[in-house]
């Protein structure tokens, strides 16, 4: 879909639920992953997954258009979301079919996404080394947290995660390399193992002690 036919499909999406719909499923397992990758839970995943699409679909009035494909404002609100979970328990949170309930559209191929959803989970327990590496990244500060999750598991180059978090470009390489250094810092105290699984993640990372490093 290019960026015109998207615009198109957000303005409608605005007057019809059904339209909004197809936003949904055209993004939905892309946020649910990266939902998934932070949170490492399927159930908590699928709920956090349905309440970002839900604020999205309660805002859209407030979405501004400026050329960029929609799934960045999805991002955004899905990070949101995230840390809102941690902070609050997850108190606020909605499932897929308060979702459909609410806005009054119907997800299609249902049956197709809860199996998605039970192959993730197995695939989440079968990766122990992605696991490892979560749980280090997760020790960090949430700003640390939401760009390397961005840079190793959604692949994103720096224009791409500044447009997911609205932050500027020079920001991003700030917080990418600030992130990596406590990354750094923690593998002092790590088996060799994981330094390994962390260079399959990101070949170019070099593991250099730092020495110096504030906390």
């Amino acid at each position: 879909m290019t960026l015109t036919e998207e615009k198109k499909l957000v303005d409608s999406a605005r007057k019809d639920p059904d339209k909004f719909g197809v936003l949904f499923d055209l993004h939905y397992q892309q946020i649910f992953d990266y939902v998934l990758r932070r949170v490492g839970d399927v159930p908590i995943a699928q709920d956090v997954a349905s309440t970002t699409f839900y604020k999205a679909y309660k805002n859209l009035w407030q979405f501004k258009w400026r050329g960029v494909p929609f799934v960045a404002w999805l991002y955004r609100i899905a990070s949101n979301e995230i840390k809102s979970y941690y902070r609050k328990s997850g108190n606020n949170l909605i499932s897929i079919q308060d979702l459909e309930e609410d806005i009054g559209f119907e997800v299609t191929g249902k049956e197709d996404l809860e199996l998605e959803l039970v192959n993730a989970e197995i695939e989440l327990e079968k990766h122990f080394d992605f696991l490892r590496i979560q749980k280090e990244i997760e020790k960090l500060d949430e700003k640390y947290q939401e760009v390397l999750h961005l840079k190793f598991f959604e692949k994103m180059k720096i224009k791409e995660m500044s447009l997911a978090l609205n932050k500027k470009p020079g920001t991003i390489k700030s917080l990418v390399s600030r992130g990596l250094s406590k990354l750094r810092e923690k593998l002092t105290e790590e088996p060799e193992e994981f330094v390994t699984d962390l260079q399959a993640l990101e070949p170019n990372f070099k593991f250099v002690p730092a020495l110096s490093e504030s906390k």
